[in-house]
């Protein structure tokens, strides 16, 4: 995704002064928001900012966005002190834009076209890699799902979600939020909500709120796992949320009952009670049982 409110930002464009506001380089290109890729203009210079400065320090190595669009936070990286800046864009109409960025700050700023999902960005630029990103929402958890397989080629990820996908990044066991993609997260980074920023912030605004959210990859993951033996267990625990996991973990291994026991887990307990240390537990005691078990999309 990328976004936009009101005229106010604009008071701050004495920061970029090669480049004429966002507004009017979108009324130049004739550009519209392209509702089927995710597409939201922020030209809100203090809220890209704020972005910015949450990613900081972005002086060393390589400051990587997705779906930079007209380039509203692209400038704001840039602005706040990124030497190195990556961006990867599918959309051919704002290649122009991102030209003229560009060239207003020669040698940062490299711009890839193509799609994100099949760019391997742990091997763009140099360390350290820091993604920041208005992420388009469709694309939005495989996207972050492969950043967290790439473990610690990432210093950090500043992304922002849908609100609703935040919750699920941050919430804990026993809430209606937890479950699969909380694991996958937490297990391998340490998450932290920074802001919300409301519908109107954007053009056009989106139908619901969205959250920056910074991820920090973890060294190593918080517990020992096999992460394709954890995934299928969350798979299994969370496909049917109010099953027993004696019913669920079948799925998994028809000896489910006695590796729940085997592991202090109540048979009759559910995933959304167990802590994500219980899930490694669980994943590393299947994985000694040798089950073999279905791989589902989160």
């Amino acid at each position: 995704m990328n976004g936009d409110p009101t005229d106010r930002s604009e008071g701050n464009a004495g920061k970029v002064p090669p480049l004429p506001p966002l507004r009017d380089v979108i009324a130049r290109h004739g550009l519209s928001a392209n509702r089927a890729l995710g597409q939201n203009f922020l030209f809100d210079l203090n809220l890209t900012g704020r972005i910015a400065r949450a990613a900081a320090p972005l002086d060393a190595g390589t400051v990587i966005e997705i779906g930079p669009g007209p380039g509203g936070l692209t400038r704001a990286l840039l602005d706040h002190g990124a030497g190195a800046v990556i961006v990867i864009e599918r959309d051919r109409r704002f290649l122009p834009v991102l030209a003229e960025i560009s060239a207003a700050y020669p040698g940062r700023l490299q711009v890839i076209e193509g799609d994100a999902l099949k760019v391997d960005a742990a091997k763009l630029g140099s360390a350290p890699r820091r993604i920041v990103a208005n992420l388009p929402y469709n694309v939005a958890t495989p996207l972050l799902l492969g950043w967290l397989d790439a473990g610690t080629a990432f210093t950090s990820l500043t992304l922002m979600f849908q609100k609703e996908v935040a919750e699920r990044l941050l919430a804990r066991p026993k809430t209606k939020d937890y479950g699969r993609l909380t694991i996958a997260a937490q297990w391998r980074a340490d998450v932290k909500r920074l802001f919300d920023i409301p519908p109107r912030a954007f053009t056009p605004p989106p139908k619901v709120t969205s959250t920056v959210v910074q991820l920090i990859p973890r060294a190593e993951p918080l517990f020992a796992a096999d992460a394709t033996m954890l995934e299928r267990v969350t798979a299994a625990a969370f496909g049917q949320r109010r099953k027993m996991l004696r019913q669920s973990l079948r799925q998994v291994s028809p000896q489910a009952d006695e590796v729940l026991v085997a592991t202090g887990i109540a048979p009759t307990a559910r995933g959304e009670e167990l802590s994500i240390e219980q899930f490694c537990a669980l994943a590393r005691a299947f994985k000694a049982e040798g089950p073999t078990g279905p791989r589902a999309g989160l």
